[in-house]
This record gives structure tokens, C-alpha cells and sequence, in this order.
């Protein structure tokens, strides 16, 4: 059955992917390919409304949409039209079979009046609500908890919507609700009532996006070696997995703030599992063990890219320059020592991830990760102005979600799978592709450059406001 998927209007890059990995994590291995999209007649491919086939049942439906955060409703379509007599006909139209056990005496029911673009007055709700009589509700009325909820949502063609170009036609759609998000997330977990947040803090949304882009699940086990204050683990936490991190900065996983104010006391404060355990360790130099493989179901992160915070590994920069050799730290200075670090470039970071993630993620598992990139120089799509993602043997890329972040820098969530085991052979071509990456990034890769190009001064003047297109997208 074909549904019509209604979406909150923001983040619309991460819309369908998230679709696709919920009716993956749901549905079992491969479901998130066979799920299909098309555009209801009329609309522009950024619109809220999409029409989407689901490889399942009603109930995956429903699960899609409660764990979804940019899901708004999932609807069995009964009809839509550009006129209210166009929609009626339509209804009509529609398979008794398939109306008529939502309508029994013995149900109750809820009719929802919804908008996007416009504002309907409650007088006109009212109004679209009595001229319904053409559908033979024979249940009760119930606004609080019915067993049945039909939604009739509206689309106008006057102007722009919301940022978008108009449709061509006004849009009229009816239908029952399958299965609608659960919002509450968001308020709850919001960064500004958390006990333990640092300038880098992943926001509650973006959070609880990523996990679902991971998979993240009770049984699984997510691991994210940029840990920070912990929000990306407790986003994977909520949703059931067992969580892991690590961290080069041990006063960010050992002390935080206090006893009371660290990255244990935000899994405290939301009643979580904690960590099974939270490292100072440093990627450029692994401290897995040569034989430990394969154990991690996800891998997601917010690898530093230096417009916040740079990069840093372990050594500094003496000892890596050779100009001092390695020492060791007394016994009776470990407790306190911080130990020395370097500046740790953009290029050299990913590769290290992305030998990191095939060394350790099972078969299938999923690498979720940010990568920077710069915008057109009119701001146009970064995709099409920045060079290539990075690559690996071991993964196939099924998503990126682009999130502009200012005129001239966005930031990419890209989502891999692991798709062939981690071999020497393996190792060797990531080595050569990594030696390409580095060699065609060189000049907005390396230590504070990216830096330099999202806020220093452009050197050609930019355009007025006024002449900024106002949709980030094309027109058709």
C-alpha cells in the first residue's frame, strides 16, 4: 500500500534516509533499499508531503512513524483533490472494503484539521468538518483517546510556503492516521536542561537522528570515539543500545565538572544505562588490542573538523617531530598527568575513523559521522561544490544529509554500512585511496584552513541579502 507520509518542514536532506533505516531496523536487512517514493501530483520534491511504499504491514508503518523525529503522520490515503468536490469524488471512490471497519457504531473517532502555508480559522475547521457527511462515521465522537483519528490537511498555491516554491494547484488530502510521531523526546532531552554540556554538545534532535541513522537498538552496542560530553550515547541509550566512548581529553570522561556534573550524571539524570565504559584513548594510535575485531554494531560520531574545536592527538609536537623522544610518566604523577598532544588535521581524523569502524564493526554494522564541506561561493548546494566524500573499501555510502550551517559551511551526516570484511589487502588499497583524499583536499583540509575559509572575510564582496535565493533548493 501506497501512504501518504506527511514531514516536519526542517531538515529536509535527513527526511527519507531516516525513513529508510527505521523501515531497515524494523523490517530486517535490505528493507531500507525497497522502501519507494514519489511526489503527490502537483508538489515540489521538498514538500512535507510525500507518497511512500513500505516493504510491511500497517504496524511497520506505525513503527516508522512513532520513532521517527522528522515524521510528522503516517496516512491510508482515502482521497485528495484540488477542490473539496474533487475530494469528495475521490473518497467516494475508495474501496468500501477498506473504509468501512473504521467507521463500526461500536468505534470512536477523531477528525483533525490540518494546514501547511496557510492558517484555517476555527470557524472554517468547522465548516471542512460538516462537510463530511458524504463519509458514514457511525461511532462516537471522542477528542481525547480515539480508536480512530482522519486528518483533512490543506495546501495552498498562493506565494511561497514556508520557503518553498508554491505548488502548482492547491492540494487537498483525507485520510487515517496509521502511526504519528512522539514529539516528547525533544523537550525532554533539550541541551539547555542538561547537567553536563560543553561548547561541541551534539543537539538533543541531531542526536536522536544520528542513532536512528545507526540503528541503534536494545542488543546493539554503539560506540563513539569523539565522545564529549556524551550526548550522541545518550541519544543511542534511550533507544535501548549499549553504549561505549572515548575521549583524548581524560578531564572530560574522568572529571567533568564535578562529581555530580560529568557524563555520567546525564545518563543519571534521564534514568539510562551507563556507558559500559568510557576510555582516554586516541584513535591515531588505537589502543585495541591486534586480535579484538568486529564488536561494535555502530559507530557514530562528531569527528572534530577545526571551526569549533581542532582535532588533537596523542604525542606533541616535539615527539613527533622527533626532537624529543617518548618518556615515561612517573608513578606518582599518573593519577594527575595530562598527557601531550598535537594538532590533528581534518584528513588524517576520517582515514583514522574509517580504519577504525572496518576494523571493528560487525558485518552490516553502520558508521555515522559528520564531515565538513564548503558552500558555492552563491551559496549554492555543497554536494555539487565540494569535492568527494571520503571512501573505504569496506563500506558503501546509503546517505547524506546535508545541514547548512552558514552562507558559506554546511556539514554532511554520511551513513555507511560495512559491507566486506577488513583484510590486509583491504588495508593496502584504503591506504592508496587515502594518499588520493589527502592529495585533493590538500588545500582546504589541512590544520586551520577550513578554519580560515568559514570565517574570514571572502574576498569578493558578498551579495546583498536582497539577491540571496531564498530556497536552498532548484525551482521547477
Amino acid at each position: 500500500m501506497w501512504y501518504l507520509c506527511v514531514f516536519y518542514h526542517r531538515l529536509l536532506d535527513y527526511r527519507r534516509p531516516e525513513v529508510e533505516s527505521l523501515a531497515e531496523l524494523f523490517s530486517g536487512p535490505g528493507s531500507g533499499e525497497s522502501v519507494e517514493w514519489r511526489m503527490p501530483e502537483n508538489h515540489h520534491a521538498d514538500s512535507p508531503f510525500h507518497l511512500v511504499r513500505l516493504p510491511g504491514d500497517e504496524r511497520l508503518a506505525a513503527q516508522v512513524a512513532n520513532r521517527s523525529l522528522l515524521v510528522k503522520g503516517i496516512y491510508e490515503l482515502w482521497g485528495h483533490g484540488t477542490t473539496y468536490e474533487e475530494l469528495e469524488k475521490s473518497v467516494r471512490e475508495y474501496p468500501d472494503e477498506r473504509k468501512l471497519p473504521f467507521l463500526t457504531p461500536d468505534s470512536t473517532f477523531k477528525i483533525v484539521v490540518d494546514s501547511f502555508g496557510k492558517v484555517i480559522s476555527s470557524q472554517e475547521q468547522n465548516e471542512i468538518m460538516q462537510s463530511l457527511t458524504y463519509i458514514p462515521f457511525k461511532g462516537r465522537v471522542n477528542l481525547k483517546k480515539p480508536d480512530h483519528r482522519f486528518f483533512v490537511m490543506e495546501t495552498d498555491d498562493y506565494g511561497s510556503n514556508n520557503g518553498l516554491p508554491p505548488v502548482a494547484k492547491r492540494t487537498i488530502f483525507f485520510g487515517r492516521e496509521v502511526g504519528a510521531a512522539d514529539r516528547h523526546l525533544l523537550p525532554t532531552y533539550q541541551l539547555k536542561s542538561r547537567k553536563y554540556i560543553g561548547p561541541t554538545a551534539m543537539d538533543a534532535e541531531m542526536a536522536f537522528l544520528m542513532a536512528n541513522q545507526g540503528l541503534a537498538r536494545p542488543g546493539k552496542l554503539v560506540y563513539d570515539p569523539f565522545v564529549g560530553t556524551g550526548s550522541i550515547l545518550v541519544a543511542a541509550a534511550h533507544f535501548g543500545a549499549m553504549t561505549m566512548g572515548a575521549d583524548i581529553d581524560i578531564r572530560v570522561v574522568r572529571d567533568g565538572r564535578g562529581p555530580d556534573c560529568n557524563v555520567w550524571s546525564n545518563f543519571e539524570q534521564y534514568k539510562l544505562p551507563e556507558p559500559l565504559g568510557l576510555l582516554r584513548a586516541d584513535n591515531n594510535l588505537p589502543p585495541w588490542r591486534p586480535g579484538l575485531k568486529e564488536m561494535f554494531d555502530a559507530i557514530i560520531c562528531d569527528p572534530p573538523y577545526g571551526v569549533r574545536a581542532g582535532g588533537r592527538k596523542s604525542g606533541g609536537r616535539k615527539i613527533i617531530k622527533g626532537v624529543k623522544g617518548p618518556y615515561t610518566v612517573p608513578d606518582e604523577k599518573r593519577d594527575n598527568h595530562i598527557p601531550s598532544t598535537a594538532p590533528y588535521s581534518l584528513a588524517e581524523c576520517v582515514h583514522d575513523l574509517l580504519h577504525l569502524a572496518a576494523r571493528m564493526l560487525v558485518m552490516g554494522g553502520r558508521l555515522v559521522f559528520f564531515y565538513p564541506v564548503l558552500r558555492g561561493e552563491d551559496g549554492a548546494d555543497s554536494r555539487v561544490a565540494s569535492p568527494q566524500f571520503p571512501e573505504h573499501p569496506c563500506f558503501k555510502l546509503i546517505a547524506s544529509c546535508e545541514q547548512i550551517l552558514s552562507y558559506r559551511y554546511s556539514r554532511v551526516l554520511l551513513t555507511m554500512v560495512k559491507v566486506a570484511p577488513y583484510t590486509e589487502e583491504i588495508e593496502r588499497v584504503a591506504e592508496e585511496r587515502h594518499r588520493e583524499f589527502r592529495e585533493n583536499h590538500q588545500k582546504w583540509m589541512e590544520e586551520g584552513n577550513l578554519h580560515s575559509a568559514v570565517f574570514e572575510p571572502a574576498q569578493d564582496a558578498k551579495p546583498d541579502r536582497e539577491l540571496k535565493p531564498k530556497y536552498r533548493g532548484k525551482y521547477v
